[in-house]
């Protein structure tokens, strides 16, 4: 690979599989973080990451449709993210309700009472990223296996050393990086069970009415409302209007959760959707989808060595929102693994409590 490593990949279900956390179609990538530096430089980083990726491989990765923040009288946290965006050197607006309404029409501004615009944002398609990643990957190198690791994993004197596939083939290696999203506890129930908390998600698509075009890319930004944990997307290659409540879920087991929405949740879906859009209040439910988040106890990642197998590292809990941080998360696990820098304490296993308080949106 192109660091001079020898990389081997091995994978469950194949790239982007339907359980993946990044198997759906679509991901929002916004700067916004509020007061969290960090995350929206590892955002803004991995946006340019991921467009390199659309250039080299030849795949519409990337959507630039621009990310509306809708804000209320008291909404901290958009106030937060527009001052990381100025300091950090985002390209952003402030918009007035009136800003919107002559933008959007098709958008609400009922208690609404200002914005905040990210042209630069947009929507990542998850799915067909991973496969162009996976793809390229094996075109520069990297040794790509469908193998199911044996569990449990097993060791002896603090290392690993090797790994044993459902076949009976014996994988060796020199380093070993975990990143099995919700399965992460299922790999290792001693260190990361209360650590690591999968939550069901419910996601939901509406046809926009026949012949109209204000709920498509081209006219309609990503947006979210902050202080409801609610956000949508456009019309995405005619798969209808996205629309999802961002609050966790009920906890879930990633190999036997039920992936069929519940009434609640639709119901739940409607009201906002009506509320936002009044043309979609009585619009088909054309699709649904239930996934799973990897949430921490408070939403940073976990990327940390294995506290008992020094050849072993754990990357994770993404909380809702990795995704988007996939080559910034890559280039730290590389350094990590490489010792080439010293480790984020945010990201260590000591700083996971087993308590949940969201601090990272």
């Amino acid at each position: 690979m192109a660091s001079g490593h020898s990389v081997t990949l091995l994978d469950a279900y194949g790239p982007a599989h339907s359980r993946a956390s990044s198997g759906g179609e679509s991901r929002v990538i916004r700067m916004g973080y509020g007061a969290d530096e960090l995350y929206t430089r590892w955002s803004a980083s991995s946006l340019e990451r991921w467009k390199t990726l659309a250039e080299r491989t030849r795949q519409t990765v990337f959507h630039e449709t621009g990310v509306l923040w809708l804000a209320g009288k008291n909404d901290i946290y958009t106030q937060e993210s527009q001052k990381v965006l100025e300091r950090v050197g985002v390209r952003h607006e402030r918009l007035s309700v009136r800003d919107v309404q002559a933008r959007y029409p098709q958008i609400s501004s009922e208690d609404i009472e200002w914005a905040l615009w990210e042209p630069g944002s947009g929507i990542l398609m998850a799915r067909r990223s991973v496969q162009a990643l996976v793809q390229d990957g094996i075109q520069r190198g990297l040794d790509y296996h469908l193998a199911h690791v044996v569990l449990p994993v097993t060791a002896a004197r603090g290392r690993l050393t090797r790994v044993v596939l459902h076949t009976g083939e014996v994988i060796a290696g020199g380093t070993f990086v975990f990143a099995c999203g919700a399965w992460l506890p299922k790999v290792f129930p001693d260190v990361l069970a209360g650590r690591i908390f999968p939550t069901r998600q419910e996601i939901f698509f509406f046809a926009p009415p026949p012949g109209d075009t204000s709920f498509n890319c081209d006219s309609m930004p990503v947006w979210l409302r902050h202080d409801a944990l609610v956000y949508g997307m456009p019309d995405l290659e005619n798969r209808g209007v996205k629309i999802s409540v961002d609050e966790h879920g009920p906890p879930c087991d990633p190999d036997t959760v039920l992936r069929v929405p519940t009434a609640e949740g639709i119901a739940l879906a409607r009201e906002h959707l009506s509320k936002r859009f009044p043309k979609l209040k009585d619009a088909p439910l054309s699709e649904t989808r239930v996934c799973q988040y990897e949430n921490t106890s408070n939403g940073d990642f976990l990327i940390d060595r294995h506290p008992e197998l020094e050849d072993v590292w754990i990357a994770g809990g993404g909380s809702g929102h990795g995704f988007k941080h996939g080559p910034a998360v890559g280039d730290y696990v590389k350094q990590m693994v490489t010792n080439a820098s010293v480790p984020e304490p945010r990201f260590s296993l000591t700083s996971k409590a087993t308590t949940k308080t969201r601090a990272v949106f």
